[in-house]
């Protein structure tokens, strides 16, 4: 007799052109909440410090030895750089001033990271960055230097997002979505460091700053913002308060940092008043 059963169905979750699918995109959101979810519980993560920064920035030896090369070129070029050549010089020169930043971020984030160690609670303030290169991995260096653990939230983009080397395996994340990303940057966050950056930093900070000045977030949450060399060219606080478009109150949401030093003191100094004689 002919065995007339049909094969079994596959269950919807294995259907992979289902999960895929616009249709399935709930699905796919809550899983970019509930998986990251169970893995901060598993390595009992509770709380991060977040530095932000472009994924452009080069560590110092990395950007001499570029200055170096293009310096070799324009000498060849009897010191005179045709226009496209000069244009590889200026950002040659630019990258060896932003380089400091990168060393600074990594001494940082040791710094902070030993500090943490120090705690009678172990993985409190967890160096946390977007997963990348540049600032992130001097961020997610500078915890792996201080035999920390260091997380890293990635996302899937067509250029320049891969995961640096410096993150702990079992906390290393990969996104679909920015916003998805950006909540686990928040919610667990005790504190945030800006440090140079472009489009994307910046759209980070502001983000985060319109959360606090509306009060949808509610916790203290200190924010550094590092180099004002830098930042000072980018942006003017100041003037946003002088033409009224924020409050005066808004300009102490931020505390502008140069130097390693200062901003661990007012890091380790803020979060042991909020977060640990608090407790």
């Amino acid at each position: 007799m002919a065995n007339n059963r049909h094969p079994e169905p596959e269950k919807a979750y294995k259907n992979m052109d289902f999960i895929k699918s616009p249709d399935a995109r709930p699905i796919r959101i809550l899983s970019e909440y509930l998986e990251p979810m169970q893995r901060f519980k598993d390595q009992k993560i509770y709380d991060t410090i977040v530095f932000y920064g472009s994924a452009r920035t080069k560590n110092p030896e990395d950007a001499k030895k570029m200055l170096q090369e293009v310096e070799a070129k324009v000498e060849k070029a009897g010191g005179k750089p045709d226009p496209v050549l000069q244009e590889e010089l200026d950002d040659a020169v630019n990258q060896v001033f932003l380089s400091r930043y990168y060393q600074d971020a990594v001494d940082l984030a040791r710094r902070m990271t030993e500090w943490s160690k120090s705690l009678d609670s172990i993985y409190r303030f967890v160096i946390c960055s977007g997963g990348g290169p540049g600032m992130m991995e001097a961020a997610n260096k500078g915890a792996i230097d201080a035999k920390g653990k260091s997380i890293g939230l990635n996302i899937s983009l067509p250029f320049e997002q891969t995961s640096n080397p410096f993150i702990t395996p079992d906390l290393n994340f990969d996104f679909h979505y920015f916003f998805m990303r950006k909540f686990w940057f928040v919610y667990l966050a005790k504190a945030l460091i800006i440090f140079p950056g472009g489009f994307g930093t910046l759209d980070e900070l502001f983000e985060l700053l319109t959360l606090v000045q509306t009060k949808k977030v509610t916790k203290r949450l200190p924010i550094v913002i590092y180099g004002s060399e830098y930042w000072d060219q980018i942006i003017n606080i100041d003037n946003m308060v002088k033409y009224g478009v924020i409050s005066k109150e808004d300009r102490e949401l931020v505390q502008y940092c140069d130097t390693v030093d200062e901003a661990f003191n007012y890091l380790k100094d803020e979060l042991t008043q909020i977060y640990l004689e608090g407790e």
